[in-house]
């Protein structure tokens, strides 16, 4: 390998990731197909690209750049598939308003050319309370009623699959202590999917899917814009759920962190005309769901953070 493609092998992060499966497997192809894919794209789209920004995320590599007119860019290159093809379509639905504006796409090959964000500068840089006003008022323009012929799976159906997987690993050994939070979990769930909607006004909207102040970036035309979207159709309470368990790390270790959890619930609820109920069961359910994910992958502390965070609920 050229010591010019040197500068855009994958990540550390990325490699641990993807790189766990069989060699021969398509991830670990494109992982080693990934220095030729930056100067192909670069070539195609008229880039000058610089780095690869670290440590990056777990599913994509990001690549600084600047197009032929000097103006800065970001190269993002995922796994060609259904995920990196939907954040396209959403990206382009919001078209720059409270997300990062598609310049150029390839979404059979995973590829997509974003405006140049502040990728080192989050919501997470701002003190909390700041930080919260930033992430309900971004998140806000996210909520629009998504195209007639829109390719996203509904949150019905996205989180039956979550919900089936849960299912097999509450009765694992090592699960033996989540058992009665992950069966709340899953309770809260079937009642939310069966009457998402009923008696309420609110339309079904597009989500984010992931949306936390980790995936808000600082940028130019507009102080705040979310990246990273696993979009999804249905109602509000399931993307604001997210944000509801934000910096848990923090908040657990504060004094009274109950109390702090079910207080930052009905706030988040009221300040953008949630349900309170409902956000507390799919935030439940979301982080229940991430806690017993974290205990199946391994990590042990993560995991037993979360589905402690979800039992205070």
């Amino acid at each position: 390998m050229s010591n010019a493609d040197d500068r855009f092998a994958p990540p550390e992060r990325l490699v641990r990731t993807l790189g766990s499966g069989p060699a021969e497997g398509a991830e670990h192809q494109w992982l080693a197909s990934l220095p030729e894919r930056v100067h192909r794209f670069a070539e195609r789209w008229e880039l000058a690209p610089e780095r690869v920004h670290v440590p990056g995320g777990r599913s994509s590599v990001v690549v600084l750049a600047h197009r032929a007119d000097g103006t800065g860019a970001v190269l993002k290159l995922e796994v060609p598939g259904e995920a990196a093809a939907l954040e396209g379509a959403a990206l382009a639905q919001w078209n720059g308003l409270g997300a990062a504006r598609v310049l150029e796409a390839e979404p059979a090959e995973g590829a997509l050319l974003l405006e140049r964000l502040r990728a080192g500068v989050s919501l997470r840089s701002l003190a909390e309370q700041k930080a919260v006003l930033e992430a309900t008022a971004t998140l806000q323009r996210l909520w629009v009623r998504p195209a007639d012929d829109h390719p996203f799976t509904s949150v019905a159906d996205h989180t039956l699959e979550l919900a089936r997987a849960m299912r097999e690993r509450r009765d694992e050994p090592w699960a033996t202590d989540a058992r009665a939070v992950v069966d709340e979990a899953l309770e809260l769930r079937d009642a939310l999917a069966a009457d998402a909607g009923a008696g309420t006004e609110e339309p079904v909207s597009l989500l984010h899917g992931r949306y936390e102040q980790g995936k808000v970036l600082a940028g130019e035309r507009a102080p705040w814009l979310a990246v990273g979207p696993r979009p999804l159709v249905g109602e509000r309470a399931y993307d604001l759920a997210w944000l509801a368990r934000d910096r848990v790390d923090t908040l657990m270790a504060s004094p009274g962190a109950a109390a702090i959890a079910r207080r930052r619930v009905a706030k988040l609820a009221d300040a953008l005309d949630v349900d309170r109920d409902r956000l507390r069961g799919w935030t439940l359910f979301r982080t229940a769901e991430a806690g017993i994910r974290e205990l199946a992958h391994g990590a042990r502390a993560r995991g037993e953070l979360l589905l402690e965070f979800a039992g205070m609920l």
